[in-house]
Order: C-alpha cells, then structure tokens, then sequence
C-alpha cells in the first residue's frame, strides 16, 4: 500500500512537470483583451474585414478582440505602432500590399521593416484589379489597348485613386512589360477616377470588382483583362493579362494579419488555425467572394516567402515610376 502511493505521488509529480513543459499559448493565450490595429479609417474595406474577424475570435477565445483604427501616413502610423508592440500575440495588424510592400520602396526613411518587424501569420484575403476601359475607345483587348498606345504614344491616359497606389503602380508595371506610354492621372479617390473613365475625360483605369463590376454590367465600363495571374470567377471568360501577351504579369491586391516580429511561434500557430476558421466561416467567406476577392488560409511560412517576393516586385516597379512619398 505504502509503495503504490508513493508511486502515485511520483506520477502526479511527473503530470505537473509535463504540464510546465508544455507551450506557454495552450494555457495562457490569450489571457487578456487582443487588439488588432488598422491602418485606416472606421468603415473602410480593411476595418470592415478586421472586425468581422476580430468578432470570430472573441467568440471562440471567450476574450475580447478590439480593432484599433489607426489610419494616416499611408498607413504608416498604424504599422509602426505595431511593429513597437510586445510581442506576445495580444497586439496583431492588419496589413496590406501597401503597408507591407509597396511602402518599403516608395519611403525613403520608413519607420519600420515589413519583413523584419513582423511575423507573419496568414492572408485573409487576395483578389485582382480589372482593367477597365471607356466603351467608346476602339479596346476590346490587352493587345488592342497596346497596338493603340503605341500609335498614339502619349496620348492615352489611365486614373489611379493616388500616386504610388497600387492602381498607379499597376500601370508603370504593364508600361514597363508592354513597352507602352500610358500617361498616369492621379485622383484623391478612386471613385472620382473611375467617374472619369466613365464619362470618357481618361481611358482606362485598373480597378477593384467592389467599384466597377455594377458599371461593366450595365455597359458604362468594358473589362479587358484581370490582373492576377489566374482569372476571375465572376467574370470566367475574361482573360488574364498574362494571357493576353504579357507573360508572368501578376499584380494582386490583398490583406493579411501579422504579429510583431519575436511572438513565440506556438501562438503564430494557434492564431493561423484560428483565424483560417474564421476566414471559413460561411458569413465571412461569403463576404470576402461578394467583393471580388478570395478567402487567404496559407501557412506563415507561406505568406512570409510571397510578402518578400513582394517586397522586390515592387521596388523595381516605384523605381521605375519615380514615386516618392516622404
């Protein structure tokens, strides 16, 4: 009797120790409120989808998830208060193709590092700009709109909602490929662009399916082509720019969470798998699709590799553009 319960002592002792030994972010994570930054303001596309997802967390955790609007600076601000937070899962961004790519390149003296100041944890969301141009142009392709660019160099133009924006660079980029002369106009929004190309005062304009999908419906816009290297389901039959005689031209929009850089790898984990169940769920999925783009769920790993890939893609591209925003 006496043996048996020292054995049970001791096989009590060894639970505790492999208790204390196992993953800090099984036991305590998280263990007080999280908070997920945006870069940008209350009701924007990013806030919209921060919440939806922060809402998911909070019910599966029993803990609340806040969003933090911290717009300004193209998203600077927001970015670097992250990037200085403790790295203990309770602070995460939502970052972007600006926050974390275009902006290392298109900042001289950028407060922060986007591959060195962040762990990765998973994409939320990607989808493609669609080339969209005014019905009365003689364009019903990539290759018409570069045989008429190139006979008419200079004189054919293209709206972007800001110098360095994705819809700005986009165009540099298919510049650069094509070997055309697309002029660059530059608007305060994106909407007051594409109102633009409409009325025919610019020719084309790359743009989000969120703005121009109702407008190529109803005849006010042609699409030609979509950005992204793969096509795009609403629209089956629209060929990729790619496709079109612009080998490898791949340009995506898109959205991901990240941590700062130095959160203990068990919770990255756990955030990934909470999160790629949140971006499954039914409403939120369904949400992302209604907007034209796709639901993420990769692997940290994976976004780590594409957001350097991005990185370098881009710095060539603002080069080449001359874009500076200091």
């Amino acid at each position: 009797m006496q043996r048996s319960r020292r054995q049970v002592i001791a096989g009590l002792g060894a639970l505790m120790l492999a208790g204390l030994g196992r993953p800090a972010r099984a036991q305590t994570y998280p263990s007080r409120q999280v908070r997920i930054i945006v870069p940008g303001a209350p009701g924007s596309a990013i806030d919209i989808r921060a919440r939806q997802i922060a809402s998911k967390l909070s019910e599966a955790w029993k803990q609340p998830v806040i969003v933090d609007n911290r717009p300004g600076a193209g998203g600077i601000i927001g970015t670097e208060l992250a990037a200085r937070a403790a790295a203990d899962g309770h602070t995460l961004i939502y970052g972007s193709i600006g926050t974390h790519s275009i902006n290392a390149s298109l900042y001289g003296k950028l407060p922060y590092d986007p591959i060195k100041d962040f762990a990765p944890i998973i994409t939320v969301l990607i989808g493609p700009l669609l080339l969209v141009v005014n019905p009365k142009l003689p364009i019903k392709s990539v290759a018409d709109l570069i045989a008429f660019s190139k006979s008419t160099p200079g004189g054919l133009s293209y709206a972007s909602s800001g110098s360095g924006q994705g819809s700005h660079l986009v165009g540099v980029m298919f510049n650069m490929q094509a070997k055309t002369e697309l002029v660059h106009v530059p608007y305060k929004s994106q909407t007051a662009g594409l109102t633009d190309v409409i009325s025919g005062q610019v020719g084309l304009m790359f743009d989000t399916p969120s703005t121009c999908m109702h407008h190529i419906q109803s005849s006010a816009l042609r699409a030609i082509a979509t950005t992204r290297g793969k096509r795009f389901p609403p629209l089956p039959d629209m060929p990729t720019v790619a496709e079109s005689g612009l080998p490898g031209f791949d340009m995506a929009v898109w959205g991901a969470m990240f941590a700062p850089a130095g959160t203990p790898a068990p919770i990255i984990e756990q955030l990934n798998a909470d999160i790629g169940k949140a971006l499954r769920a039914p409403d939120v999925r369904d949400s992302i699709i209604s907007v034209g783009q796709e639901p993420g769920g990769d692997r940290p790993e994976q976004l780590g590799a594409f957001v350097k890939a991005e990185v370098e893609k881009w710095r060539k591209v603002v080069k080449e553009s001359g874009a500076r925003a200091d």
